[in-house]
């Protein structure tokens, strides 16, 4: 009878939530800002939706991959790309690349990442209270900047732009939380897990 060694590898990789997190809150707040009339359209905004709503979260997902955490991969890369298509949507057509998206498209782009994040909102019932909260005001951000397009209505978008800061304050608080929690071994800011599987990393309750 011969004898098979196991050897287990033990992951010793930061666990990366925290920056796809703050990527896609801070992102979210300085866009929203723009929508709800505070300042205009602006290179702070491509130049953030680029690198750090967009690649920042991309490496998180990568990151989150190596972790076995599906949720995680899914979301982070999924939305980091959102970033990078929004800016490509403003920019080609400025570079002459493509004609500008019509209304009816923008409307159609908007509802489909409004049904993917409801999607992805069901899986959060698994995991905690704040990503709960990031993940349903996520869902009516974007059906609510869907109906402004639609409708061509200010007041709507100037809504949709306040109701987006919300969100993404929201999903900075997450990241705050997820770090604090872990650094220093204990709650200072409550998230209200609700499971942890080992391959969940949003959040820490300790």
């Amino acid at each position: 009878m011969s004898q098979t060694d196991v050897i287990a590898i033990k992951d010793t990789s930061a666990n990366p939530a925290p920056l796809g997190l703050f990527g896609f809150g801070m992102t979210t707040v300085l866009l929203n800002l723009h929508n709800a009339g505070i300042f205009e359209m602006n290179a702070m905004i491509f130049a953030m939706g680029i690198f750090y709503g967009g690649l920042a979260q991309i490496i998180a997902g990568i990151m989150e991959a190596k972790k076995n955490n599906t949720f995680g991969f899914t979301a982070f890369i999924s939305y980091g790309f959102f970033w990078l298509t929004l800016v490509g949507l403003l920019v080609m057509p400025k570079l002459g690349w493509v004609v500008p998206a019509s209304e009816t498209g923008m409307v159609a782009y908007l509802v489909m990442w409004g049904i993917f994040t409801a999607l992805l909102f069901v899986g959060t019932l698994r995991i905690s209270r704040a990503l709960q909260f990031v993940f349903a005001t996520l869902t009516i951000l974007f059906f609510l900047l869907a109906l402004g397009d639609a409708t061509g209505n200010a007041a709507i978008k100037t809504f949709t732009g306040y109701e987006g800061i919300v969100c993404g304050a929201s999903a900075i608080y997450t990241a705050a939380a997820t770090l604090l929690n872990e650094v220093y071994g204990k709650t200072l800011l409550p998230v209200g897990i609700i499971a942890k599987p080992s391959n969940l990393n949003f959040a820490t309750d300790k």
